[in-house]
This record gives structure tokens, sequence and C-alpha cells, in this order.
């Protein structure tokens, strides 16, 4: 699994907003799976859960990522995952840190 956590500044929906058409427009074969959202008078929460195919991998991974928002903090965090081919152990996980890389660009 690989993962990725950063604290932003900004606007809510428009950051949001990046994270889809961002990850959406980075491949052919990625997909919105499911999406979800939270709000209280003081917090704010999206998740959303990011499909596509790995060309190197030979498989399909996921990518789940999460935006907090509480006291004027936004925190984002990302994992992506099922890169792996093997039984036991994770090996050729370069499908997951390639579709995380997705992300991390739009905020590096």
């Amino acid at each position: 699994m690989a993962q990725f956590g950063k604290t932003l500044t900004g606007n809510f929906n428009e950051i949001l907003t990046r994270i889809e058409d961002g990850i959406l427009n980075s491949s052919i074969s990625a997909s919105l799976e499911e999406s979800v959202d939270y709000q209280t008078a003081s917090a704010r929460c999206a998740v959303r859960i990011f499909e596509r195919y790995s060309y190197l991998g030979s498989n399909r991974v996921s990518l789940s990522v999460t935006l907090f928002q509480a006291d004027g903090v936004i925190k984002l965090f990302a994992a992506a995952t099922g890169g792996s081919q093997a039984m036991f152990f994770k090996v050729n996980t370069f499908g997951e840190e390639a579709f995380l890389d997705k992300l991390r660009e739009l905020f590096e």
C-alpha cells in the first residue's frame, strides 16, 4: 500500500474538484467508483474511491482519498492498493505508486 497525506489551505470544494478532475483526467481507464460526503456545523468530510487499470502490473489498482476540514484546517489522506499480484507478499507495487503519484503531482 502506498500512502500520502498533506495539510492544505484553500476552498474545500475547489480542492475536491481539483482531486476529482486531476485523477479522472490522468488515465483513460480511471473511474470514480464510490463517493460519500458528510457535513456537520463545524466539519466536512469527502471520501472518493478511484480505480484504474495498471498496464505495468497488468491489474486494477484503487485509490482511496479522504478530504477532511475542521476548524479551518483541511487534511488530505490517500492510499493506493491492489497493485500486487502475489498471494502472501506485496510484489510489483509499481501500479499503486504510479496512481498515487498522480495525486501527489496535484499538490506538490
